[in-house]
């Protein structure tokens, strides 16, 4: 099975407002880099689309480690789906999940690969988490 790394991260410009998103995918020597954007979304949205963006570039099933400066996706993905599945899509307190649609979405593209979830700083200087966010910009600059 091959092994993929994958960089992720949203931005936003207001929370809601334009949002971008992006992804830096290395496997072996070659890389690849994905973006796009939303005219009006929220960062939570843009960091969650980028992680199901990249995962479904992959053809095949993969070992992937997916980086996130986003401790919600990571603990989204880690700790909370089952617990809301279980509930039906309710939080602990009855209320609906937040972007229940792209906890699916990054559900199902996750479902044939091995993820291991990982939380890297945001803008402490790790080169492919700040190619990422750059991507993320580019994706949101579109629409401002």
């Amino acid at each position: 099975m091959d092994k993929v790394e994958i960089y992720t991260d949203g931005a936003c410009s207001g929370n809601p407002g334009p949002g971008g998103w992006g992804a830096l995918l290395l496997h072996r020597d070659n890389e690849r880099e994905i973006t796009g954007g939303e005219l009006e979304t929220t960062n939570n949205r843009m960091e969650l689309t980028a992680a199901i963006e990249a995962l479904r570039t992959l053809k095949r099933a993969c070992r992937v480690d997916v980086y996130t400066d986003s401790t919600y996706v990571r603990d989204g993905m880690t700790k909370w789906i089952v617990d809301w599945k279980r509930r039906g899509w309710k939080t602990a307190a009855k209320k609906p999940v937040k972007n229940a649609d792209l906890w699916l979405r990054l559900e199902e593209a996750s479902e044939p690969h091995q993820i291991e979830w990982h939380w890297v700083r945001g803008h402490q200087g790790n080169p492919e988490n700040e190619r990422a966010d750059a991507l993320a910009r580019q994706g949101m600059e579109i629409y401002l």
